[in-house]
């Protein structure tokens, strides 16, 4: 059985304490994880700033081709990780087994991660729309116009409190060891893997080890990451969202809510976009803020929900082996049972059908976990509940609702697909401050460019923009 360490700025650090990670399906442990408290955190934290200061003692360009190696080494390679070599075939079977995620979802969220760390510098070249990396690292320069710039870092390190739900989560902090900041970061408890993986092919390609923190633990050790990093990220629910919410230093993700609008002009043949929006609802096992919660339109909302039932609603659990299993299952069987709990009350509201009905009982539980099976609902007005609802299995609702009305009441949107050749919802949708990412026709939800930012730019998360003025100093 594998052990997992504590890393304090690149060394191993021997806990007193430590969680078993249990497998999802047998209850048998799989991993030994060492904790530690939020003093250890706090006090390591004092001394983030030598985390900086390697990584700046290594040019921007070299860290962009450590990242490059870095991907090759994630994906391919037997890596150190704890106390063991672990395999490509490891990772897949231990991610599985602590996450309910079937086999080849963990391999294509592997290679999602893979991805944005072999294009990194087309993705920051992108972010920080051209400009010389240098810039950063010295703190101002000539952009080329005559005219000095200045991006202040805002921290040397960048905490996060990772998630347990989907691996993919994990891009959104790889382009900080780039860009010369620093990592503190809670792994998932029962998703330790990507991170002590990916912080292995870092180092093993090149990046000082002295720019990483690695602390499992417990709430205390999160919060010490929140409170003592000047810049941090978070992954919750809606309430973890609004608790943070305003708060400059935090960059918060929660739900999506994304969704799918048919357009008037081209609602009539919806059948062509049918295949987009089951990719959008089924893929990662519906487990991703960037799949499709609501799908909206005007007229043939019975009839788009009941196509999408037919391709959804028989899908089944299957073992996480087979290359078929399209379920997840939830590792904590209550948040299951909780979570049919409230859908239980969203149907039970006048105007919302069940169109999944027909194809056998949803909860499925477990010994030791339990799975959900691919719902859709009818709401014939965006006033019902479930209109703005979003759960972390394969759910949908599809809304009708007035093409003039929509983008009115979608309410915040991660990913909006508008389906239209309409000018004039197209320029509505591109004004509609409630839609974070847009897309213009038929791309599914989960199909991101990460040339573009997510939930806000990390450059301007991490780096201030500032004025820099040089006057000659007159000669002595």
């Amino acid at each position: 059985m594998i052990t997992l360490n504590p890393l304090r700025w690149g060394k191993q650090y021997e806990s007193l304490e430590f969680n078993d990670v249990v497998h999802f399906d047998t209850g048998q442990p799989i991993a030994r994880v060492g904790t530690v408290g939020g003093g250890i955190v706090a006090k390591d934290l004092r001394k983030a700033d030598q985390a900086r200061q390697a990584l700046l003692e290594v040019p921007t360009d070299e860290l962009i081709a450590m990242s490059k190696r870095a991907a090759e080494l994630f994906e391919n390679e037997s890596l150190p990780v704890g106390d063991s070599m672990q395999s490509v075939d490891d990772f897949v079977h231990q991610q599985s087994a602590s996450t309910g995620l079937p086999e080849h979802m963990c391999r294509s969220n592997m290679a999602k991660n893979s991805f944005v760390l072999s294009r990194m510098d087309e993705i920051l070249q992108c972010l920080t729309r051209g400009l010389d990396l240098s810039i950063l690292t010295n703190g101002y320069g000539d952009e080329g116009r005559g005219v000095t710039v200045s991006f202040q870092a805002q921290t040397p390190v960048l905490g996060a409190i990772l998630p347990n739900n989907s691996p993919g989560v994990h891009t959104l902090w790889l382009p900080a060891i780039p860009l010369q900041i620093g990592l503190a970061l809670k792994p998932g408890s029962q998703e330790p893997w990507t991170p002590y993986r990916m912080v292995s092919a870092f180092m093993q390609a090149g990046v000082p080890a002295a720019a990483f923190g690695l602390y499992p633990g417990g709430h205390d050790a999160g919060g010490a990451i929140m409170a003592k990093t000047p810049r941090s990220m978070i992954f919750g629910s809606a309430q973890t969202l609004a608790q943070h919410a305003g708060n400059p230093r935090v960059q918060a993700h929660g739900p999506g809510f994304s969704k799918i609008m048919l357009g008037d002009d081209i609602v009539d043949d919806w059948e062509q976009y049918l295949d987009v929006m089951v990719e959008s609802v089924l893929s990662n096992s519906g487990r991703s803020c960037i799949n499709c919660s609501g799908i909206w339109a005007s007229r043939h909302t019975r009839e788009i929900a009941a196509a999408i039932a037919e391709k959804i609603g028989p899908v089944d659990a299957l073992p996480p082996t087979d290359p078929n299993s399209q379920l997840a299952a939830f590792t904590v069987p209550a948040m299951a049972t909780g979570t049919w709990s409230m859908v239980q009350q969203d149907l039970a509201e006048s105007g919302v059908t069940d169109m999944t009905a027909e194809y056998g009982d949803k909860l499925i539980e477990r010994d030791h976990c339990a799975y959900l099976r691919p719902m859709v609902v009818h709401a014939d007005s965006p006033e019902r509940a479930v209109a703005s609802k979003e759960y972390m299995f394969p759910f949908v609702s599809v809304v009708e609702c007035p093409e003039a009305q929509m983008l009115r009441n979608i309410g915040p949107t991660l990913i909006g697909t508008v389906i239209s050749a309409n000018e004039s919802l197209i320029h509505a949708a591109s004004q509609c401050v409630e839609i974070d990412r847009l897309n213009i026709g038929p791309l599914a939800t989960n199909r991101i460019n990460w040339l573009q930012p997510h939930e806000g730019n990390i450059i301007e998360f991490l780096y201030r923009n500032r004025a820099y003025q040089i006057a000659p100093m007159p000669a002595s």
